[in-house]
C-alpha cells in the first residue's frame, strides 16, 4: 500500500467510526479511536478521566475543568493542561504511524502526521440531518428532540479544537485527499473506494 497510514476526520453522526472499524477488518490493518487516549495518559501520567473529559474539546472548556482539578492545571514546567494533553496525543500518534500501516481516528493525526508521505487524509460527512439524528440515537442514546442541537454541539467542539490546534480549518475539503459523503453513499461504499485507493 503506497497510503498506508489512513486517517480519518468526521463530522458527529456520520459514521465515520463505522467506516473506520470496517476498513480496518477490510485491510486487517490496527484501528486506534478512543484507546489512544488510555496509551498517552499511560505513557505520559495523565489522569484518563481529564484526557476523555477534554478529547476533541475547544481549549475554552478547560478553563472550568482546571478550577474543578486545580492539581492538573499546571504540570511543573509551567505548561498548561490542554497543551500537555495535545502534546501526550501528538506523541501517541507520531508513535503509533512509525509502527506500520494503521488507521487513525480525529485528533488533529492528519495535521499531525503531514509531513510523511504515506498518509491518506479523509473527512467523512454527511449531508441528511435525518441520518445524523438516527445515528445520535442509536450510538449515544442521544433523544430525538435533543438531537440536531446536540449534533450542532460536538461538530463545534470538533472544529474549535482542530482549528486551535492547526494552522487548518476543520471540514474544509481542501484540508483533505478525500471527502466522503455516508448519507449518499453508505458505509461499505465508503470503504470501498478507501480500500481501491490505498490498494492500488
Amino acid at each position: 500500500m503506497g497510503k498506508n497510514i489512513i486517517l480519518i476526520d468526521r463530522q458527529y453522526g456520520s459514521g465515520g467510526r463505522e467506516v473506520g472499524r470496517k476498513l480496518s477488518e477490510k485491510l486487517g490493518i490496527p484501528f486506534y479511536d478512543g484507546q489512544m487516549l488510555l496509551m498517552a495518559a499511560e505513557k505520559y501520567g495523565l489522569n484518563p478521566g481529564i484526557m476523555k473529559e477534554y478529547d476533541e474539546k475547544n481549549v475554552k472548556s478547560m478553563i472550568y475543568m482546571i478550577a474543578m482539578y486545580a492539581d492538573y492545571g499546571i504540570d511543573d514546567s509551567g505548561k498548561l493542561l490542554p497543551q500537555k494533553i495535545y502534546t501526550a496525543m501528538s506523541q501517541t500518534i507520531l508513535k503509533l504511524a512509525s509502527e506500520g500501516p494503521c488507521i487513525i481516528m480525529g485528533r488533529c493525526a492528519d495535521y499531525i502526521l503531514s509531513d510523511r508521505t504515506d498518509c491518506l487524509s479523509i473527512f467523512i460527512y454527511a449531508s441528511d440531518m435525518n441520518f445524523r439524528i438516527k445515528r445520535a440515537k442509536e450510538v449515544d442514546n442521544v433523544p430525538e428532540k435533543d438531537a440536531v442541537s446536540y449534533i450542532k454541539k460536538r461538530d463545534k467542539q470538533r472544529r474549535e479544537y482542530y482549528n486551535f490546534h492547526t494552522d487548518g480549518r476543520w471540514g474544509e475539503t481542501t484540508n483533505y485527499d478525500l471527502c466522503l459523503n455516508t448519507s449518499v453513499l453508505g458505509y461499505d461504499r465508503c470503504v470501498k473506494i478507501i480500500e481501491d485507493i490505498v490498494t492500488e
